[in-house]
């Protein structure tokens, strides 16, 4: 093959390298712009998984970087005047330099053709000229610019300020050195790569960049190569305490905001991407470098099994796109988490290490657990002190009083639509899928969304509490939760809305019937989505008379004897359109800002509330986003949580999305929890109103991690009961505990211990767990020591 290679990076001459060993005929050329020493930055991670690829494919590459690593397995956290370590995590960092020199002596060697001080030709000749055109060109891809109509690139320009700096420090582990000033928190990330240095991140949100006065550069041009001299000095004097009298280092060294990159393609035709050209992702979760030398390795291996271009270039797409994905979701949480850290620093010292090192919720607590057990102790022991208690049991068995009704344990049963009721009337369906659930040990079992009239159900199969025989219905399950079960029952009051009148979930979800149709009311005349029926507005005589619906239906709520209400303002429900400004386009005060939107749904509350018993908790349900642009966003979920709030919510369940069909959420794991822990924060902490986080909880360690970081106060899972009705008491189990929070039926008691796997006899193979470096195996805490007295750096 012929190639071309755009970008001397690591990623480009990574991939120069791979594939000339594969077959030295291979004819390669790369073209750098920089000359060999213009190399920016200061230190470059790598994790296990990276190390153990390059290995397998170069082992001579991998031992000369081995050579030259630092390695570590501490992160020291300093935080209000203290530093507190956590051990167990596994580093290896080398100088960027270094590995670039490495990088071109292997291709010098190997018969690589590399051209420095170089532009490329434009891409529509090499395309022409060359059997493969790889874009290593990092952030300002021109391969992916001339190609913008195909690969179709977004890129997300993030809130933070930051400066890559290197020190003469060298630190013995990884630094996070979080600094409140009079302008705001700043934080640095620090960590050693070689026995000369260290990489010093500066990082702010932009309105502490700009308060702090940093802003004062933001219009000059630097020349190419050249640093923000006058900031670099401001740094020197801000951060001379954790520089303990040593240098800071400039090396094209000026504010950046960081630039999310993500494509729809990868390549086209005999292009490609890869590295920072494809993709980026935050520093704080990793490298870039990383990133494109594992892009380099999966595209490598692809065109070395696959003859056809088109075949190969797919075939590595879709290996490494999921695996990227991943990791940019990882890398938003963490960014973000950092963006937002200013919430964070009223939090005990303890909490807020957990918060910091969970953020990207891909360590969890049980990961930590398994890294360093004393931290995890420390974890537990300060959560328990937190909420009053002496017993030290996992964070989700611990019980929560909401209002003035007691919870077991804080895992809740999510509402779930069930469609299975006839006219409105719960069955014997509805007492056997909420009565296991309350069985399963969860603490709370919610209903699904319970319509309050017969033109308020999504479709003929919801259920209803409009009626006398719908409430007896609902009172039958109720008891059977209360007598069978230590669990408490709540009922969800809602209306359909514009999303009414549609077929059951699994004829075809939010289709409009094909007869029998009953008339759709919203704030505004406007369909849910395309094929949607269109919905009458509103009137104010409508408005009184859903009130009143809401009440009469609240009160027979009451009467069959559920220990809570929610009232369901998510979703796109009705109360959930009004607060919207996607399905809310009126001119009246009920319509416009978010102060007028949120009129109805407070009367609707406040009426509920009047005749709900007030020993028994009313909390909201709300959506904390609406996943599309000019949409609610999570800042005016702030502003609805704190208005229901203060007309008095006992707890907001913080949802998020399903207004609009045109939504394009964000998926992913816990992907709706940080709405939960900015509302936490923002409006609940300081009037002790519970939040509950939902969405794609997957697991009792998510549960764990969420509360013990101070994410939300409750959690509710849906699916997960749906796959486990007993999955809480299963979780009990799992984790090796018993207590009041999960008491399993006396007539299950029997399976109450996990059942034994079919070999209980295999021996453990203990000598693969020993490491040269740890004759004990239990090296939790590794510093970096230089082997020799630092150099100077230059």
């Amino acid at each position: 093959m012929k190639i071309a290679i755009v970008g001397g990076g690591p990623g480009g001459l990574y991939f120069a390298a791979l594939m000339k060993q594969l077959d030295p005929a291979h004819e390669i050329t790369v073209w750098e712009r920089n000359a060999p020493d213009d190399t920016f930055g200061f230190g470059v991670v790598f994790s296990d998984e990276t190390l153990g690829g390059i290995e397998n494919a170069d082992p001579e590459f991998a031992d000369a970087m081995a050579r030259r690593f630092a390695r570590w397995t501490d992160i020291d956290i300093h935080y209000r005047g203290r530093s507190h370590t956590v051990g167990g995590q596994g580093f290896a960092a080398m100088s960027r330099k270094d590995l670039l020199r490495l990088l071109q002596e292997r291709c010098r060697r190997l018969g690589v053709s590399v051209r420095y001080s170089t532009l490329a030709p434009p891409v529509d000749d090499l395309s022409a000229s060359y059997d493969l055109v790889v874009g290593a060109d990092g952030l300002n891809s021109q391969v992916r610019a001339a190609r913008a109509d195909v690969f179709r690139p977004s890129l997300d320009r993030r809130h933070n300020r930051y400066m890559w700096l290197g020190t003469d420090r060298v630190f013995e582990a990884f630094q996070f050195f979080v600094r409140q000033t009079e302008w705001g928190t700043m934080q640095v990330h620090g960590y050693p790569y070689s026995e000369s240095g260290s990489t010093f991140i500066v990082e702010m949100h932009e309105d502490v960049w700009r308060r702090a006065g940093f802003d004062d550069t933001e219009e000059t041009e630097f020349p190419p190569g050249a640093s923000d001299e006058r900031a670099v000095e401001r740094v020197r004097g801000l951060f001379a305490e954790e520089l303990a009298g040593h240098r800071v280092f400039a090396n094209n060294s000026k504010w950046l905001a960081f630039t999310t990159v993500r494509n729809e393609r990868w390549h086209h035709g005999n292009l490609v991407l890869v590295g920072d050209a494809a993709h980026t992702a935050h520093f704080s979760i990793g490298s870039g470098t990383k990133l494109a030398m594992e892009d380099s390795l999966a595209l490598a291996a692809c065109l070395h099994e696959h003859q056809d271009i088109e075949r190969a270039l797919t075939a590595y797409e879709a290996e490494r796109r999921p695996v990227v994905e991943s990791t940019q979701r990882a890398a938003q949480a963490s960014l973000e988490w950092f963006e937002n850290i200013g919430m964070y620093v009223h939090q005990e010292p303890t909490q807020f290490c957990f918060n910091l090192l969970t953020r990207s919720r891909r360590i969890t607590y049980d990961n930590l657990r398994t890294r360093d057990q004393e931290f995890a102790d420390r974890v537990d022991a300060a959560f328990a002190k937190s909420q009053g208690l002496d017993e030290i049991t996992p964070a989700m068995f611990q019980p929560f009083r909401l209002g003035e009704l007691e919870l077991k344990n804080r895992v809740i049963v999510s509402p779930m639509d069930m469609y299975s009721a006839v006219d409105g009337v719960p069955g014997d369906f509805h007492l056997v899928h909420l009565g296991s659930k309350a069985m399963g040990g969860a603490g709370l079992v919610m209903t699904e969304m319970v319509c309050v009239s017969p033109d308020a159900r999504i479709t003929p199969g919801c259920t209803g509490l409009w009626t006398e025989e719908q409430r007896d219905s609902w009172a039958r399950i109720v008891s059977f939760v209360h007598d069978r079960s230590t669990a408490r029952i709540g009922l969800q009051l809602g209306h359909s809305g514009r999303k009414g009148s549609t077929r059951l979930m699994w004829e075809g979800m939010d289709d409009p019937l094909p007869d029998d149709n009953w008339e759709t009311v919203g704030p505004s005349p406007l369909p849910y989505g395309p094929g949607s029926a269109v919905p009458r507005e509103v009137t104010r005589a409508d408005m009184d008379r859903i009130t009143a619906d809401f009440v009469a239906a609240a009160r027979r709520g009451a009467e069959a004897g559920f220990d809570l209400l929610e009232l369901h303002c998510a979703h796109g429900y009705l109360l959930s359109s009004f607060l919207s400004p996607v399905s809310n386009h009126r001119t009246d005060e009920y319509g416009g800002s978010l102060q007028n939107r949120l009129r109805f749904p407070l009367e609707v509350f406040d009426a509920v509330r009047a005749v709900w018993p007030a020993e028994r908790p009313m909390i909201v349900r709300i959506s904390a986003t609406d996943w599309v642009p000019d949409g609610n966003t999570e800042h005016d979920a702030v502003g609805i949580a704190r208005a229901f709030v203060a007309h008095g919510a006992d707890a907001i369940d913080v949802s998020s999305g399903q207004v609009t069909r045109d939504e394009a959420p964000a998926y992913g794991r816990s992907y709706q929890t940080p709405f939960a822990d900015r509302i936490r924060h923002e409006v609940t902490a300081a009037t002790g109103t519970a939040v509950i986080a939902v969405g794609a909880i997957a697991s009792y360690d998510d549960v764990n991690s969420i509360l013990l970081a101070g994410r939300a106060d409750l959690c509710a899972l849906g699916r997960t009961h749906l796959y486990d009705p007993h999955w809480t008491l299963h979780a009990a189990a799992e984790q090796e505990y018993r207590g009041a929070a999960t008491q399993w039926p006396v007539q299950y008691g029997a399976g109450s211990r996990k059942p034994p796997t079919a070999r209980t006899d295999a021996v453990r193979p203990r000598l693969s767990l020993l490491r040269a470096d740890d004759p004990a195996g239990q090296n939790v805490h590794l510093r970096w020591t230089p082997p020799r007295e630092p150099a100077t750096v230059t």
